[in-house]
Parts: C-alpha cells; structure tokens; sequence
C-alpha cells in the first residue's frame, strides 16, 4: 500500500502525514509514504484543496487535515 500525501509541505501537509503514520500504526499495516509536492502533479490528481491524502493513487479526501481515527475508517474501507 502506497499512502501520498499532497501539498506544498506547509505544516497541515506534515500533520496529515504524521496522522496518517499513527492510524497505519494502529492498524498494523505495512505502507509506503510518499510526499507530492509538484502543483502539477496535485493538480493532475483531481485535487484543488490541499493537503490531498491518496491511497495507491487514489485520492481519498482533499483540503484538510484528517484526524488519525478519520483516516483509520478510510484505510479500512480501502483495503475491505
């Protein structure tokens, strides 16, 4: 499993991602982070808002930061 985060590296970008971290943790999945920070490459990926949270390039939730329990409900309907 791959878990992007999108944004320009601002310090929602890093709590989404550090959020992100902690909800694999509690799951105790086994993940890849990768950081997109290219405008374009977001922008291609359908997001206008960042930060952008994709799970194997399949953007999720875009233009805030979700709470650790908030992505644990939507790696659970990823990998349902």
């Amino acid at each position: 499993m791959v878990i992007q985060i999108l944004g320009s590296g601002c310090p929602n970008c890093k709590k989404l991602e550090q959020n992100a971290r902690e909800a694999v943790e509690t799951l105790g999945l086994t993940a890849e982070f990768q950081k997109i920070t290219e405008s374009d490459e977001i922008l291609e990926m359908g997001v206008m808002r960042t930060p952008g949270f994709a799970i194997d390039g399949e953007v999720k939730k875009s233009g805030r930061v979700l709470s650790p329990e908030e992505i644990v409900e939507t790696l659970k309907e990823h990998t349902a």
